[in-house]
């Protein structure tokens, strides 16, 4: 079941071909923007810019839209706003559900990200509904090829991660938010292979929905991530691998 296992959704979005490729550049870009509005251009001293270097160039995103992201959101080319909005509910059978957007208009973003709720049987809440029942962690995933976990946990818990888990082929490397950028940046220092990198939503609990809501919950999940202004779905329901490659 790939809903215990984070690089099992990370790899189904890898494999989903150019469109989906072209749409997360498009986010990475919003979040380079973002990180540049926040910390400066200047990845030596902005600790979020250089996550997000990190995240594009994990997604093999070119450097030059990693240039031209950086320089449109300094000034030196024409900017976009963007805003960062959460917003969270319940999929059908009753999964928790957040959306993490970043958007120049939080009106149409707001009415795109209930539109999917309502027409796959859910509901869009209140802040806080949800997370609750979520933890926020940073998540490293590494090619575990050659590398012994044994090996791989002391030098993590060294780094100052949390929690090491062998997945499917990776180990995951779990961290407290702000220890994230400090462990990742040693362990590539390690001459580790990084599959993926990120903060994340990690459920407490996870849930195993009914069989019927599963399609509804898939369409849910694909329709939100499918729109530019949303970065991240995150969600505690345990899904058949085999329906998610579908």
């Amino acid at each position: 079941m790939s809903g215990h296992s984070k690089w099992a959704n990370i790899k189904n979005k890898k494999a989903k071909g150019d469109a989906a490729r072209a749409n997360v550049f498009t986010k990475i870009g919003r979040e380079l923007a973002i990180a540049v509005k926040q910390g400066g251009p200047n990845p030596d001293s902005n600790s979020r810019l250089r996550d997000v270097i990190a995240k594009a160039k994990a997604a093999n995103m070119p450097n030059d839209n990693i240039s031209r992201s950086i320089k449109k959101a300094s000034g030196e080319l024409n900017a976009v706003n963007y805003e960062e909005i959460t917003y969270e509910g319940y999929a059908a059978g009753g999964v928790a559900v957040i959306v993490e957007t970043l958007t120049d208009n939080k009106n149409r973003t707001a009415g795109d990200v209930r539109c999917a709720f309502d027409k796959f049987g859910g509901n869009m809440g209140n802040t806080g509904c949800v997370s609750y029942m979520f933890s926020k962690k940073g998540l490293i995933v590494i090619d575990a090829d050659g590398l012994e976990e044994d090996d791989l946990m002391l030098l993590a818990l060294d780094a100052g991660a949390d929690d090491v888990k062998s997945e499917d082929g990776v180990y995951e490397v779990y961290t407290l938010p702000q220890n994230y950028t400090a462990v990742r940046e040693n362990l590539e220092k390690q001459g580790l292979k990084i599959l993926s990198s990120d903060i994340e939503m990690i459920p407490e609990n996870y849930i195993t929905p009914e069989e019927s809501a599963i399609p509804k919950i898939l369409n849910l999940i694909d329709r939100l991530e499918e729109n530019d202004d949303v970065q991240n779905v995150f969600h505690n329901a345990i899904l058949p691998e085999e329906e998610e490659e579908d």
